[in-house]
C-alpha cells in the first residue's frame, strides 16, 4: 500500500521519527483540496499515543478538504543544515500517512486540546490552562490524524557521523 523508501539505509528507526514528531513544533499538513489541487498549510501540532493532534477553526479550506478526503499526509523537519561547499543539505525528517477527523466528541476534544496545551506551556498550571481552553472553546475545531505508516529519512552524512561517535 505504502511505497518502500527509495535510499532504505537512510532510514529512521520508529522511535527515532515518534521522537521527532514528540520534538517538533511545526509541521506541513498536506490533504487533496479545492479542484484536484493539493492544499498543503503548516500547523502547531502535538504527537501522542499513534495520533498527532491539530486545532483550528470550525470551517475553512482545511475542513472542507478533510470532508472530501479524509486521507493526509503530515512533514515534520527536524533538521535542515545547508552545506554550501557540498551542495547539500544535512537533514532529518519525518513523514506521516493517515486518516484525518474532526474530534466530535467532548471529553476526547478536551483530552487532546490537553495534550496540545501541555506540549506548547508545559510550565503552566493545571487552572490556567483549564481557563485558557474554556475560553477559546466555543470557537475550537480539534483534529485528530491516525497514524498508519510513517517514515523518516536522514542525510547520508549525519548517519556516517553517528558511526564515528559509537
Amino acid at each position: 500500500m505504502f511505497r518502500e523508501m527509495r535510499r532504505n539505509r537512510q532510514a529512521l528507526a520508529a522511535q527515532e521519527c515518534g521522537a521527532i514528531l514528540k520534538r517538533g513544533t511545526c509541521g506541513v499538513l498536506a490533504l487533496s483540496g479545492d479542484d484536484g489541487y493539493p492544499y498543503a498549510v503548516p500547523l502547531s501540532y502535538a504527537y501522542d499515543d499513534g495520533a498527532l493532534f491539530f486545532h483550528c477553526a470550525k470551517h475553512g479550506h482545511k475542513l472542507d478538504a478533510i470532508e472530501r478526503n479524509h486521507k493526509a499526509s503530515f512533514c515534520v523537519i527536524d533538521q535542515d543544515q545547508i552545506v554550501p561547499e557540498e551542495y547539500t543539505s544535512y537533514f532529518r525528517s519525518v513523514i506521516v500517512f493517515g486518516t484525518i477527523r474532526v474530534i466530535e466528541s467532548e471529553p476526547e476534544k478536551r483530552a487532546a486540546m490537553e495534550t496540545l496545551a501541555l506540549k506548547y506551556a508545559p510550565n503552566d498550571d493545571a487552572l490556567h490552562r483549564r481557563e485558557a481552553i474554556d475560553r477559546e472553546w466555543a470557537p475550537l475545531c480539534v483534529l485528530k490524524m491516525t497514524v498508519e505508516h510513517m517514515t523518516g529519512k536522514e542525510a547520508i552524512e549525519l548517519i556516517k557521523e553517528k558511526r564515528k561517535r559509537t
